[in-house]
């Protein structure tokens, strides 16, 4: 199946600015984040929103798949991921030019594989920081034969047909003369070893399935989406390689008053018609402690507060975000009689209830929907 342009799965533009894509990623990532949507392909469209992210959000990646698109130019003889695949491309180069091509040793050294965990984190974990410890299974050294895959007391024999290389020579004479190619040695499938009698752990294959406790230290001022690489804790490598990486994805789960955006922290405070008419000091929770806010007499509905260095800890920098606070003027109800007529009373006394003022806004909508 193939993949959807990166662009239009975050819904912007291909000249679109950094600040609009962080913005679109934000919005499709809390839309789709599974601890907030339970549809069957939730999951799906987050991870395919977050690998958009990756590649549009790195300025190198996105020069790279503006080029090339999809494929990756860097694998495009290897049929890879993301590669063109050639098929016989090795075989053809290996029966013209004596197997040269540069194809890898077999038996070379072979970094492992990285490995990549999934964790979930409280609203207040991000923006803080945490440390806590994780297991995560991966693949490890057999402690009964250390590695070598052979039964306690025996060792490998090297492979009798390809002399422990881990490569067969075919040679053939054609019309081109003597051509020599190379294959993969099929006796010991490549390890350039047989092993006669196997570990009865690790069944011959020198590793086994492990859990392993790793301590992980989360920086403060983490975001949904962020990853965290720790170098070395990935799949061992093979024949003395060097491991993998483990990559720690971030999940942040919604706060039932607080909202996140970037650095800065956004929230929605009630006040009573009095309080907006008159004026008020009131209490505001932040992160950390509540603080006092002076609200002037005639704030309207939907106004917006600052509260400067009361945001998110910048994660690559020094200081903090700050804190929007919008006020939302909330309509009186079930009002007894006696409120109800100091409520005519005020409107009386302010002239709001008028028939020519009535009229006059009845007929400015009335233009504002003719287009006049």
């Amino acid at each position: 199946m193939s993949k959807r342009d990166y662009y239009e799965v975050l819904g912007v533009g291909r000249d679109a600015t950094p600040e609009e894509i962080k913005k679109s990623f934000r919005k499709l990532a809390r839309q789709y984040h599974p601890d907030v949507n339970k549809e069957a392909n939730a999951e799906e469209k987050f991870k395919e929103v977050k690998e958009a992210y990756d590649v549009l959000s790195d300025q190198q990646k996105r020069a790279t798949y503006d080029q090339f698109g999809h494929v990756d130019p860097n694998q495009g003889m290897g049929g890879g991921p993301g590669g063109m695949d050639f098929g016989g491309f090795g075989d053809i180069f290996d029966m013209f030019f004596g197997g040269g091509g540069g194809r890898r040793n077999p038996n070379a050294p072979q970094r492992g594989s990285d490995l990549q965990y999934s964790m979930t984190i409280e609203f207040k974990e991000a923006i803080f920081g945490k440390e806590t410890d994780i297991e995560i299974p991966r693949t490890e050294s057999c402690d009964t034969c250390h590695g070598s895959g052979a039964k306690p007391g025996t060792k490998p024999e090297t492979c009798g047909v390809c002399k422990g290389s881990g490569q067969q020579e075919v040679i053939q004479n054609t019309a081109f003369g003597r051509i020599v190619n190379r294959r993969v040695c099929q006796n010991c499938n490549g390890q350039g070893q047989i092993i006669r009698d196997k570990c009865g752990t690790c069944h011959g294959t020198g590793k086994v399935k492990k859990r392993k406790k790793i301590h992980v230290k989360i920086p403060a001022g983490v975001d949904e989406g962020a990853q965290l690489r720790i170098t070395g804790e990935g799949e061992p490598g093979t024949r003395g390689g060097p491991p993998g990486d483990l990559y720690i994805i971030i999940r942040v789960k919604a706060h039932d008053f607080f909202e996140r955006e970037g650095e800065d922290i956004y929230c929605e405070i009630p006040l009573t018609f009095t309080q907006a008419a008159l004026g008020d000091e009131i209490e505001i929770p932040t992160l950390t402690e509540k603080v006092k806010l002076k609200i002037p007499a005639g704030t309207q509905t939907d106004t917006y507060f600052r509260l400067k260095g009361k945001g998110v800890p910048r994660l690559r920098g020094y200081g903090q975000g700050d804190q929007h606070v919008k006020v939302v003027v909330v309509t009186p109800t079930n009002l007894n009689e006696e409120q109800k007529d100091l409520l005519r009373e005020f409107s009386r006394l302010s002239g709001e209830e008028t028939h020519e003022q009535n009229k006059s806004i009845f007929e400015r909508m009335k233009k504002a929907f003719l287009g006049d």
